[in-house]
């Protein structure tokens, strides 16, 4: 894992398109992009939140400042697996990810209850800065995603990610269980995130111009709370929602 950034702060914009738009977009730029290191993958979530599901409802108020703590693992993973455990913030626009490798069930464990793992990083202690703050934070739903990654060629701080078939649990929401979903919330639409430091370049602004790719909100994690909403999956929660800006 050590070839693996640990730390972000950068851009990401997220469009909501058709397969007919994914394949005329890879049609006209796929020569300029190479598959990543995960490259066609099941990417693996176990998002944490609070009883009264604080965290994603001010995500979803869409303030400036937003975040969440999470587990990423990929392509149904064991015990054994590598993994992340990873706060993810946005500011005003800028994504900033900080997370720490390590064996799956380490990371399930010690998320899902107190067996710290004997590091003494600084993004562990972070972590559990964000537990104390926040006070009781609990599994609350498990998301999965099928996902196509690629980056440009000339620069691999720009990536494309197109994520299919968004499925969620929140029952045995254990990820070594499988990547069985509620349902696919995605629906016939895909998720692309473009992913970048700088400014985008011109042929990929042209080419999304040309598809009439533009723009879109979608958080995976706020529609699977959404969906939970709908069917009554949630406990009541008594709430003057709190704030729209948290500072952690």
């Amino acid at each position: 894992m050590e070839n693996f950034k640990m730390t972000f702060a950068r851009y990401e914009k997220k469009y909501v398109i058709t397969r007919a738009q994914k394949a005329k977009l890879l049609a006209l730029i796929g020569s300029r992009l190479t598959p990543d290191a995960y490259g066609e993958s099941t990417v693996c979530n176990l998002y944490f939140d609070t009883p009264d599901y604080r965290l994603i409802r001010a995500s979803l108020e869409r303030g400036v400042f937003k975040e969440k703590l999470r587990i990423r693992a990929y392509n149904f993973p064991t015990r054994e697996s590598n993994a992340f455990a990873e706060i993810k913030r946005k500011c005003e626009g800028v994504v900033y990810k900080r997370r720490v490798a390590l064996p799956y069930g380490t990371a399930f464990d010690y998320l899902c209850g107190d067996e710290r793992p004997p590091a003494n990083s600084q993004i562990l202690r972070e972590i559990d800065y964000f537990r104390s703050f926040y006070g009781e934070i609990r599994p609350a739903v498990a998301l999965f995603y099928d996902r196509m990654a690629y980056y440009w060629k000339e620069n691999e701080d720009l990536r494309l990610t197109f994520d299919d078939n968004v499925r969620y649990r929140c029952e045995n929401v254990d990820l070594s269980c499988g990547d069985r979903g509620t349902v696919n919330i995605s629906g016939e639409r895909i998720i692309l995130e473009i992913k970048l430091i700088d400014a985008f370049p011109l042929w990929l602004s042209e080419a999304l111009d040309s598809l009439g790719i533009y723009p879109a909100s979608f958080s995976k994690y706020g529609a699977a709370f959404q969906d939970m909403q709908q069917k009554q999956m949630l406990p009541p929660v008594q709430l003057p929602y709190l704030h729209r800006i948290m500072t952690a």
